[in-house]
Parts: structure tokens; sequence; C-alpha cells
């Protein structure tokens, strides 16, 4: 528990637009809670959310760029890690070493090895983890569950999982130069390969394999695979997987696909994803939509989830689309609108920080869910090829190069 007066003392580590916002929205729909550092590298970035903070809490947080000095104040419960993806896990496992609880945004982590190291450190420092996928708190992917668990889609079949997003354009590498004024490179860099000052690693990191697992799958399709597995009961890690894909729009140089077509083994089912970027006749779930008891066109909904049972089919939408099961000539058998759920998972995290009690989104579920999208990578970077799962260890078996693409390198001073 708190103390007596119950008050969480909050830092955001990354001051992103997506950071922002996240920090923002814990500030306006929890009481009692203050955000005293906004820590980002870049000096540049962050004054919005001091400015906004200072109107809502009375008082500016202190702007920093080195997370250590968040770590260091004994004050701070809590820390909001919105950084690039190559430093969620390295951020989160030093928050908990320094007692603090964390939310992480997704994807939580790159390799098997940072999501196994996170746990530990959860566990060993008593540390809450919440991961920043929010279906998880939202009362309609609840109720999908339970419906599924109930028996009446029947036993599932095959089940299709979709993150199509709209649209991508030619990218041109920029030439290499000096470092932008208050921008601190190395820590940036953190624990990937020192490399010059690029601005499109800079501005277009998700393009590279150094410090994301791309826009389309482990900055969105995650989220599609962790509302698909809680809806399906929270199944482990499948015992093999396949990728295939390649960059089909625009030959240029960027290390990530932007098609690609996954197969998961569960064992009673499969799972299948397609991860794209093109056309703009896909769209996530339209605002009208999120925050309204109606639903989504199915067809060309971009993050939908298909789960075919032997008694009905039920889409299920992400951002507050609710679901719908349909039978036999599309008739209408069971259905729940959604709202969008970013407010009930960002109080759950502060209530878990309050009572201790496991968060909807614990660490461990979060990990599953990443390293499902991390294998799809291995399996598209190694050559296409089948990768098996060992299902106790969860290591990859049957292909070397993956499992060496999976061992990352961090470099001295920033290592796991």
């Amino acid at each position: 528990m708190k103390g007596a007066n119950n008050k969480v003392v909050l830092a955001l580590i990354g001051a992103g637009g997506r950071g922002t916002q996240v920090i923002l929205g814990m500030k306006q729909c929890t009481e009692n809670v203050e955000v005293k550092y906004v820590c980002d590298v870049d000096s540049e970035r962050g004054g919005s959310a001091v400015q906004e903070l200072s109107a809502l809490q009375g008082f500016a947080p202190e702007k920093v760029t080195d997370m250590r000095r968040v770590f260091d104040d004994r004050d701070v419960d809590a820390v909001v890690v919105t950084t690039p993806e190559h430093w969620h896990a390295l951020a989160t496992i030093r928050a908990c070493e320094a007692g603090k609880d964390v939310y992480v945004e997704k994807n939580v982590c790159l390799t098997l090895e940072e999501g196994k190291r996170m746990i530990d450190a959860a566990a060993r420092n008593k540390s809450i983890i919440q991961c920043g996928t929010q279906n998880r708190s939202g009362d309609y992917a609840l109720a999908a569950r339970d419906y599924i668990a109930s028996g009446e889609l029947g036993a599932i079949v095959t089940v299709k999982a979709y993150c199509m997003l709209p649209g991508t354009r030619e990218w041109i590498l920029k030439p290499d130069s000096s470092v932008p004024d208050g921008l601190d490179w190395d820590q940036w860099l953190g624990p990937a390969e020192k490399v010059p000052y690029n601005v499109s690693r800079h501005k277009a990191w998700s393009d590279w394999w150094a410090y994301s697992g791309g826009a389309s799958m482990s900055g969105d399709a995650s989220h599609v695979i962790d509302l698909a597995r809680m809806a399906l009961g929270d199944p482990g890690l499948p015992s093999a997987v396949y990728c295939a894909g390649g960059r089909v729009i625009f030959n240029d140089r960027r290390d990530i696909p932007d098609n690609q077509t996954v197969v998961f083994d569960m064992g009673a089912y499969p799972i299948t994803l397609e991860a794209s970027q093109y056309g703009d006749y896909m769209a996530k779930t339209p605002q009208e939509v999120r925050f309204s008891d109606q639903f989504p066109e199915w067809r060309n909904n971009a993050t939908r989830i298909e789960i075919y049972g032997t008694k009905g089919l039920m889409f299920l939408g992400r951002h507050g689309g609710g679901w719908q099961v349909f039978g036999k000539d599309m008739a209408v058998l069971a259905e729940k609108p959604g709202y969008f759920p970013d407010e009930l998972h960002q109080r759950n995290f502060i209530e878990s920080i309050r009572t201790r009690k496991t968060p909807n989104a614990p660490i461990e579920q979060g990990v599953i869910s990443a390293s499902m999208i991390n294998l799809a990578n291995l399996s598209y970077r190694s050559g296409k090829k089948v990768l098996g799962i060992d299902p106790e260890t969860g290591a990859v078996t049957g292909n070397e190069e993956a499992a060496a693409l999976d061992n990352r390198s961090y470099r001295e001073g920033y290592r796991l």
C-alpha cells in the first residue's frame, strides 16, 4: 500500500506524442497523482507535456535528459516508459531495480531473452508492470473471452488476425550528419550499436531492426495478437512459426518489410496474422465508433480479429470496436459494443500501484504476445524459414540463424 495520503508520484521517460498522451491521461483520469519528471534525451522534446502538466497540477515537472535522475529519486513511485522499442526492456529493468513500478508501451521487448529478464526483474523487486496493451482493460474484451469460454462459439477451428495499415511512402535514406543541438545521441542509441547520427534512424526508427520490430508488426500487430490471445484464454507460445513477405510497394533500403503473413501453430488451431502497409481502403476503427455503441465495417477494418468456431464466427475489434458473432445467413447470434479503454487501463495501473494487485496487462502476458511478434520477425529475417519453439523454455529450435539473431548485442554501459 502507498503512504497515508495515497499519493502516487510518476515520471515520464520518452516524451513523444504517445508518451505525452499517456502521462496526461494518468494525471487527468486519476486522483492524487503527481508527475515529478518529464525525461527525454532530446531537450527539444517534452515541452508540451511540461506545459500541460503544469496547468493541471499547478507546478511544472522537472525536465531532465538522463533517466538515471528519475531512478535515483526515491520520491518517484512509478515510471511511464514510452521510448523507442530498443530501450523498453533496459529502461523497465533499470526502473524495477530502482524499486519503481512501470507502465511500458508495446512492443514490450524485442528478444526472447529481454522478455525473460523483464519478468525476472519484476518478480525479484516486487514491481508492478502494466504493459501498454490497453485492450485488456476493455469490458468488451472480457466479454468476448467469457463468450468463447462458455462454449457458445463452439470449438475454435482457426483464428485470423489483421493489422493491415493504410498506405506507405517511398523512403530515401538521408546521409549521416552532425548531431542536432540538444540531443544526446549516445543515450538515444543506448544498447544499440554506436553509429553516426542519421535523421533517417532518429526520426524513422521503426524502419530499422536495431530499434524496432516494425510499425505494422511490433507497433500495432502486437496489440492485435495480444487481444486475440486474451479472448482465447491466453494460450502460451506456439509450437512453430512461419513468416513470409517482403517490401512489395517500394523496393527501398528499409530493413523492415511492408507486407508479412504469419502462421502460428497453436496446437488445437492455427492463428494467422496479416501485417501490412499499403492502400487507403483499410482503416482502423474510426473515432465515432470507438466511443459509441456502433460497430466497425468489418470487411475493411484494418485491425480486426476473426475467430472461427464450430457454431459461429466472431469478429472482434481493437480500439473499442466491440464484437459480433454471426451464424448461418449472417444472422447476428450475439454482440457487444465497446469503448476505447485507454482511460480504464491507466486507472488500473494507478490502482495496482496502490493495492499491489496484479494489473490487467501483466508483464508475463505482455512478453508472450511480444515474443510471438518477435518470433515471426526471426522467421522472416532468417530466410522465411519455419521456427520450432521449445514449449518448456520458449527457445528457438531447428534454426541456428534465427537463434543468433535473437541474441542481440548490447553496448558497454547499456547491457541488460
